[in-house]
């Protein structure tokens, strides 16, 4: 996870599904107070980076 991104998907190993789920089960799950240090970049809090994800799940109407 990246401030504001989820990193990118297009390279011959990457999988955008395989990230998305990582991210959701590994990193979402942690208090929303949680600071998130990449690689590089920006650092960012979970709360910062929900309402991104949130936007990709489908939504039941």
């Amino acid at each position: 996870m990246f401030h504001g991104t989820w990193g990118r998907t297009d390279l011959p190993t990457s999988n955008f599904m395989d990230i998305m789920k990582s991210i959701s089960e590994k990193l979402l799950v942690l208090p929303k107070e949680t600071i998130c240090y990449p690689g590089h970049g920006k650092s960012t809090m979970i709360q910062e980076e929900l309402p991104i994800y949130q936007e990709l799940k489908p939504r039941e109407d």
